[in-house]
């Protein structure tokens, strides 16, 4: 999930596929039996069992689905995540599909991916992004993705092989941080309370360019966010997400350094299930987002966190996008 990683009227890209309905039984009505049958008799005997076939069945006889609040009509949702690997997607799937729901689960290998494909229809939702990496999107793209629901929020870790105490880093020590924008801001902030670095200015978005170097003990280089696990060998400490985190085997416990998720200054780190503006009362996605808060899904998000997530319950989605738009105009204004 971004940034802590490490989260609709219209319809989907996958939204569109029509209830299968069952055929009707074949009439039981036999030959007629008697004497000589005429040509005419056969050909409507043939017709009749021809039209049996192909008549549709009634929808009264498709049904609901499986499950308790499933729709009657079978639907499917396509989302995008970059950790298609955690068994809490599979476990996500298996409760859609007592809903009549097919959930079809995307992988992207980069952060960059997920959100083109959301604007092109590629998926119809998306869960690996906090609220301050939407806003960044949005606001350089023009682009009118909203929160549906909210996932959870990860502390942002700095970790080393070196060192197991943020003290230990030596003067001049090198750091590697993500390079977008809105995880490369977070990963500043986490330096500064770690006192390793000191920000000029008060903006909502630092760059490199914004540490004083006089006053600051480390300098930053900035990576992809899928390097910084494997900068790890080459740098004195790294700023990691948690999915690449969980995906290099590293404990997020054994940061030595991380921000609070608990702190009210957190808000805009909240993981975001995400969909498409016109699609933001899409009664299917909205189901799926109900979903991913069941216990048996939450459980092993958890897990899979070493329990370094905290879980993000409480906020309706109108509440998710007035902070969006704050963020965004935040942004908007830091430029």
């Amino acid at each position: 999930m971004s940034g802590t990683n490490i989260p609709a009227g219209g319809t989907g890209a996958g939204a569109n596929n029509a209830p299968q309905l069952p055929q009707r039984k074949k009439s039981k009505t036999g030959w007629i039996v008697g004497g000589a049958v005429g040509l005419i008799a056969v050909i409507v005997a043939v017709v009749l069992v021809i039209v049996n076939l192909q008549a549709p069945a009634s929808t009264e006889a498709n049904g609901a689905g499986s499950g308790s609040g499933s729709s009657s009509a079978p639907t499917t949702v396509s989302i995008g995540v970059t950790d298609s690997s955690q068994d809490y997607w599979a476990t996500l799937t298996k409760l859609a599909a007592k809903e009549n729901i097919t959930l079809e689960v995307t992988n992207f290998s980069d952060y960059q991916q997920p959100n083109p494909a959301l604007v092109q229809k590629q998926t119809d939702l998306n869960s690996f992004q906090h609220l301050r990496f939407l806003a960044q999107n949005n606001v350089e793209t023009g682009d009118d993705l909203v929160p549906i629901a909210s996932t959870v929020i990860v502390p942002l870790g700095l970790y080393s092989k070196k060192w197991t105490d943020v003290k230990d880093i030596p003067e001049g020590g090198q750091i590697a941080i993500p390079n977008d924008p809105s995880n490369q801001a977070r990963g500043l902030f986490v330096l500064e309370k770690a006192g390793l670095i000191t920000l000029t200015g008060d903006k909502a978005t630092p760059t490199p360019a914004d540490i004083d170097a006089a006053k600051s003990k480390v300098t930053v280089v900035t990576v992809d966010a899928a390097q910084t696990a494997l900068s790890l060998d080459s740098v004195d400490g790294s700023i990691i997400n948690n999915n690449y985190v969980a995906d290099a085997g590293l404990d997020p416990n054994k940061a030595i350094f991380k921000d609070d998720p608990k702190d009210p200054g957190a808000t805009p780190y909240i993981n975001v299930i995400v969909a498409r503006g016109a699609d933001a009362d899409n009664p299917a996605y909205l189901k799926v987002a109900e979903l991913w808060h069941d216990k048996t899904v939450t459980d092993q998000v958890l897990a899979a966190s070493k329990g370094s997530a905290v879980l993000v319950d409480g906020w309706t989605p109108e509440e998710l996008r007035a902070e969006l738009k704050k963020i965004e105009e935040q942004l908007k204004a830091s430029e």
